[in-house]
């Protein structure tokens, strides 16, 4: 199925309590209540985006000491998608243990993102959002509102699904505000 097909029916937006309260602001922010469609339209942006940034992200460019590399918010990304869908299928398979956390900067460190070029790590995102939505289509209805423990927290799938929307916006936000200034 193409990204670019929507979910049968909408997901519904999560309410308080679907999701940590450190996503709060990150996930009112995703338009619409449907986590699949968000996610199609989040994969044309953060391409156009990373296109637009591509001989910056190359070169290694942060905008600050010590900040993430362009290419290292891209692998960011990929990594905190897949850790997501799989605790979203934890918890809609009915999952009763607690899912652990992660440092998304060890991740971040031991992803070695800069040795890849530009276009293997967005080969690789479009793959990752491509298992997300077939993932995502493929849960019956009664699967949206099941809720688990994450990371200390209580989650619904589609609190888990809309935060790998919130999360992809804001870091959007982070290359439009911060990495696009340096290169325009």
């Amino acid at each position: 199925m193409p990204l670019t097909s929507p979910a049968a029916r909408p997901t519904g937006r999560p309410e308080p309590g679907e999701y940590a309260d450190y996503a709060s602001a990150d996930i009112a922010a995703v338009p619409g209540n449907d986590a699949v469609e968000a996610l199609i339209r989040l994969a044309d942006q953060t391409r156009a985006l990373l296109h637009a940034l591509g001989a910056a992200a190359e070169q290694g460019l942060t905008y600050a000491p010590g900040k993430w590399t362009i290419k290292a918010v891209l692998g960011h990304l990929i990594d905190d998608e897949r850790i997501f869908a799989y605790r979203l299928l934890c918890v809609a398979r009915g999952e009763e243990a607690e899912l652990p956390g992660f440092d998304e900067n060890r991740y971040a460190a031991h992803g070695e993102f800069e040795r890849q070029p530009l276009e293997a790590l967005l080969a690789e995102y479009e793959t990752v959002r491509a298992a997300s939505l077939a993932l995502l289509r493929g849960l019956p209805p009664s699967a949206w509102s099941r809720r688990g423990r994450v990371n200390g927290y209580q989650c619904s799938v589609r609190g888990l699904a809309f935060h790998i929307a919130g999360h992809e916006l804001h870091h959007l936000r982070v290359l439009r505000d911060r990495y696009l200034p340096l290169v325009s």
